[in-house]
């Protein structure tokens, strides 16, 4: 996997304690851009210390509501997030920061760290190495029901996208954009992440876009022929 300048490929390249910054709703996947507006103290802290080690940071989401407690080694956090590096970084003039992390791999969290004088989280991860291997599973994604369900999307709430670019993706940049882009909530979010592989992945995002479809419009059926 190569994320800015950084090539990771192996475990002895990724960080087994990294600091730990909970969002939720939010969603990075590997090899995805996920861009940031930092102004907390501690998370301005935190990326601070970043800038100035290995660039790597954990996005996780807070523990979902109903969670399985035995699946959240840390209760109020969930089991699964996904290492980001810092590609891009900015100063806003007012205190913020606007940077962008690159996606390497998603982690399991094993446990919380003392923080000690550290004004944010760190955890011990365990990384999932097969992200960072070439796939060709992209193959097996069924491409044109996840454009006719775009679409469909875009139909019902009366927006449009740039069908050129759109055509032009890869299939995997298609499947983690559209993921990562799509307005569902936390645990829609968090079983996105945590899709086996990207045929999975592009299934459950065709399956909860279908639902969302459903629900808010009896016609969706006919939308979609």
């Amino acid at each position: 996997m190569q994320v800015g300048n950084k090539s990771y490929r192996a475990a002895a390249d990724i960080p087994r304690q990294v600091p730990i910054f909970p969002l939720s709703g939010a969603l990075l996947l590997p090899g995805a851009q996920l861009p940031l507006n930092i102004f907390e103290p501690r998370y301005l802290a935190m990326f601070d210390d970043a800038l100035n080690g290995d660039r790597v940071i954990g996005i996780i989401q807070p523990a979902l509501e109903g969670g399985a407690a035995v699946q959240q080694p840390v209760e109020d956090l969930c089991a699964v997030g996904c290492l980001g590096r810092i590609t891009s970084f900015g100063e806003t003039g007012d205190g913020r920061y606007v940077m962008s992390l690159g996606g390497i791999c998603r982690f399991r969290v094993l446990e919380e760290l003392d923080p000690g004088d550290k004004p944010y989280r760190t955890c011990e991860i365990s990384p999932f190495l097969g992200d960072l291997e070439p796939s060709d599973d992209a193959t097996s994604v069924d491409r044109k029901a996840l454009l006719d369900s775009f679409r469909a999307y875009l139909d019902a709430n009366n927006l449009e996208a740039d069908w050129s670019s759109v055509e032009r993706a890869s299939t995997a940049s298609l499947v983690n954009s559209l993921s990562m882009m799509s307005p569902y909530g936390p645990a829609e979010k968090q079983a996105l992440l945590e899709a086996d592989d990207l045929k999975t992945r592009a299934e459950t995002l065709v399956a909860i876009t279908e639902i969302a479809l459903a629900r808010d419009s009896d016609d969706y059926e006919r939308v979609l022929q």
